[in-house]
Order: C-alpha cells, then sequence, then structure tokens
C-alpha cells in the first residue's frame, strides 16, 4: 500500500517513472510508492510534464494544483497535491 501524508502544502506521495512505455498507466506498486509507466520520453522535463499531466487528469484536479515535490530528474518522485486531504486522495486513487 501506498503512503499519503497531509502536509502544509498539500498531500504528498511517491511515484517510480518507468518512462519510454507503450501507454501511460499505473501498472502497481513498488514498495510504499505507485509504478507508473509514461509514453513521454526521459527528456527536457517531458516525462515529468507527462507526470504532472496525468496525475491532474486521473485526480481531476487542475493541473496547477500538482507538483512534483522532489526527484525531478529522478526515476523515483514525490507529487504534491494541493487541496485535497491525504484520505480523499486515497479515495480519488482507489477509484482508478
Amino acid at each position: 500500500m501506498i503512503t499519503i501524508h497531509d502536509t502544509p502544502g498539500g498531500a504528498t506521495f511517491a511515484v517510480k517513472i518507468h518512462p519510454r512505455a507503450k501507454k501511460s498507466v499505473i501498472t502497481g506498486e513498488v514498495g510504499d510508492a505507485l509504478k507508473l509507466s509514461l509514453v513521454a520520453p526521459p527528456v527536457d522535463g517531458k516525462a515529468n510534464a507527462a507526470c504532472i499531466e496525468f496525475f491532474a487528469n486521473l485526480l481531476k484536479v487542475p493541473r496547477s494544483s500538482v507538483t512534483i515535490a522532489s526527484g525531478q530528474s529522478s526515476r523515483r518522485k514525490v507529487i504534491r497535491v494541493v487541496g485535497l486531504s491525504a484520505d480523499a486522495l486515497k479515495q480519488r486513487l482507489s477509484a482508478r
């Protein structure tokens, strides 16, 4: 089960990115992180932008509400979602 934290800046959770996949989809969990396959390559921030877009669409929040809190140049990232509590985020992720 992934760990979701409530922080003053919003709810956060970890993801592990697999770039250059055939389609953008959550493929499971790795430890305490979601495993996310993305079509975008890890070049010029394209995978980061695709990650933000993916979670904004999945969680039905504005794109500006989703940020990468840490791991900009790593496959393992911490995603921050402003405007959702940890409980609300768990519900939306489980409804995927």
